[in-house]
């Protein structure tokens, strides 16, 4: 089907035809036919990027006066850089139409600039829900006129929280308007204003309810919380050609991500809601020019943006709702082409996986992050392919070409080739030959690739986390991404570190290196970083091991301080530090006294039995441990 085959207006096909456009798509196919030139409210499901704005605007446009500058149409969005776009697609639609005004209302612009533009006149006006409260609040605005209120990503305006909002606008509006609502998802807050606001709505829905675009293959990577940006720098190396959108949580991470992609050569920046509106658009300005190969943002800062080609949508962090990953693997997948999104996730975040598939109805690809020579391998042939397919200005470039055939002329051609690829291949090498292995498995654990080491250094010595890990690097001469799960205590420490560096850290030993003069020691721990069954000890003036954590029933835990301590799965606590402590979890006794019963004082603790407490030799307390019981309580005094 065409365009001229739904029945648009002559003006309006010139336009599009203009525009370029040739053929529907299906959601515009099924709406633009049971919108123009009647009236009816409607509810249509279809994903981000399948040419919702046409499939509103185009029969938007053939319901209004354009001799009067009553405000007729009014459109709802969730950001201002969607109010921005549709304020820009409906103009070029109109192109050939005399006398129409639009006007886009949003935040972090000016006011009084906006209030101007109304009360010049303006059929249409696309808002976002926020600074349009405030423009009714001054009175700024007449929706009195208003035939159609279009509510453009829906569920992503009440994940933001403008369901109180949209209620106070639509209240405002006629009750006889049309009510035309487009979302992603049908989430019960949809159906609540569809059911509230509008009357026997046309339902049209492109797809499965709810569910993802399928033009786009999902992946995901698991890595360790510490991994999560070595593996997004992997991923972009492993796509030479990537275009995308990086989606964080926060604008906090979103602005450092962005700072350490540039830091390390990608042509990357951030888009969160803490920038201007000028940095804003310069932002979006570079990433529709492709002068940016990745665009780093928050889901707010990102809806609206309508960019044609983006290949890749990366999940550096999956979003709070489930629900929103529909709306980021939308900016990938559009106009019928295919996209890429990946979600970079730990093994404690897989459930959510699983979670968004039900939603999606689609299936996830779980993938190993691509190690340094299935990179290498890439940008190679990448390399090559741009070779073979590189324009040649022959005229420009001839007059150079003598002095460089006489430069080369000692070199053979398969010399020549091997040189010049390695101009390139050599800086990826070089960087990745020793590279780590970023994947962990679902279940968690580090897949025997780590080794936990014990060093008798700790707090006493003046060290915190970050600073024997500088200790650590300092003295080892391994990067510092190597080092992790640092864990101090009073006198010494523990850390890990890769499989591969073991040696490195034993041979240590050897040197006699010293701190506070003492000599620093390197043992590895029998004790696995996720716990283990066993003893551990920890001795106050000698030698010290790690056997493992008893949290288990039947397991030791002992530590000697000057006394003892142990811990027994329904068994017995002691600990002395010139006292003693037992602690009975089977409903049996607990006993304390302190500084070798200097103080006289024993408190026993029964599971619903007694409790006695003496403070001092001559004093006592003593509590009913049954609770639903009547509770007694004596104080004796000297």
């Amino acid at each position: 089907m065409t365009f001229q085959e739904l029945g648009l207006e002559p003006m309006l096909l010139k336009a599009v035809t203009e525009m370029g456009f040739e053929n529907p798509t299906p959601i515009q196919e099924q709406t633009i036919p049971q919108l123009q030139g009647k009236s009816t409210d409607m509810v249509a499901l279809a994903q981000t990027g399948t040419g919702k704005t046409a499939a509103f605007g185009l029969p938007l446009l053939t319901k209004l006066d354009l001799n009067s500058r009553f405000t007729q149409s009014l459109i709802l969005a969730p950001t201002r850089e969607l109010c921005v776009q549709i304020s820009k697609d409906l103009i070029n639609y109109s192109k050939f139409l005399n006398g129409l005004r639009v006007t886009a209302v949003y935040g972090g612009a000016p006011i009084m600039g906006q209030i101007r533009d109304l009360k010049a006149g303006s059929q249409v006006v696309v808002a976002t829900p926020g600074r349009l409260i405030d423009l009714i609040e001054r009175k700024a605005i007449d929706l009195s006129h208003v035939d159609v209120v279009v509510l453009d990503e829906a569920d992503e305006m009440l994940n933001m929280g403008f369901k109180d909002d949209l209620d106070e606008i639509l209240s405002n509006t006629p009750p006889t308007k049309n009510t035309w609502l487009f979302s992603a998802t049908m989430p019960r807050e949809v159906e609540r204003i569809a059911s509230k606001y509008m009357e026997s709505p046309l339902e049209i829905s492109v797809g499965k309810k709810n569910s993802g675009n399928e033009n786009i293959q999902h992946i995901y990577y698991t890595v360790n919380q510490r991994d999560r940006y070595a593996a997004l720098k992997r991923i972009a190396d492993f796509y030479p050609d990537i275009f995308g959108i990086v989606f964080c949580r926060t604008k906090a991470e979103t602005q450092e991500v962005a700072d350490n992609l540039i830091k390390d050569g990608y042509n990357a920046d951030a888009l969160h809601g803490d920038l201007s509106q000028a940095q804003r658009d310069l932002v979006m300005k570079r990433f529709r020019s492709r002068t940016l190969q990745m665009l780093v943002a928050t889901d707010v800062a990102a809806r609206g943006i309508d960019v044609n080609n983006v290949t890749h949508v990366i999940n550096y962090n999956l979003p709070e709702e489930a629900e929103n990953y529909t709306h980021r693997s939308g900016r990938t997948g559009r106009a019928g082409k295919t996209g890429i999104a990946i979600a970079i996730v730990t093994p404690r975040e897989v459930n959510k996986i699983r979670d968004i598939e039900r939603i999606i109805q689609n299936t996830f690809t779980k993938a190993d992050v691509p190690d340094g020579a299935a990179v290498c391998e890439k940008q190679l042939f990448n390399l090559v392919n741009k070779l073979h397919t590189v324009e040649v200005k022959d005229e420009e470039i001839e007059k150079y070409l003598p002095k460089i055939y006489e430069e080369l002329k000692d070199l053979s051609k398969e010399e020549l080739i091997k040189r010049f690829v390695s101009e390139e291949f050599n800086r990826f090498y070089t960087y990745y030959q020793n590279s780590q292995d970023l994947n962990i498995s679902n279940e968690g654990g580090n897949n025997g690739k780590t080794t936990r080491f014990f060093i008798n250094m700790g707090q006493l010595d003046g060290f915190n986390r970050n600073s024997i890990k500088d200790f650590l690097v300092e003295i080892s001469g391994l990067n510092a991404r190597l080092i992790f799960n640092i864990d101090v205590k009073n006198s010494f420490s523990f850390f890990e570190t890769e499989n591969k560096c073991v040696d490195e850290f034993l041979a240590l030993n050897k040197k006699g290196i010293e701190f506070n003069a003492r000599v620093i020691s390197f043992e590895v721990s029998k004790a696995k970083a996720s716990g283990g069954y066993g003893e551990k000890r920890s001795y106050g003036g000698g030698s010290r091991e790690d056997r493992g954590r008893s949290s288990y029933g039947g397991g030791e835990r002992k530590s000697y301080g000057g006394g003892e301590r142990k811990s027994y799965g329904g068994g017995e606590r002691k600990s002395y530090g010139g006292g003693e402590s037992r602690s009975y979890s089977g409903g049996g006794e607990r006993r304390s006294s302190f500084g070798g019963n200097k103080e006289g004082g024993e408190r026993k603790s029964y599971g619903g039995g007694e409790r006695r407490s003496f403070d001092k030799p001559s004093g006592e307390k003593s509590f009913s441990g049954n609770r639903e019981g009547a509770e007694r309580r004596k104080r004796f005094t000297k």
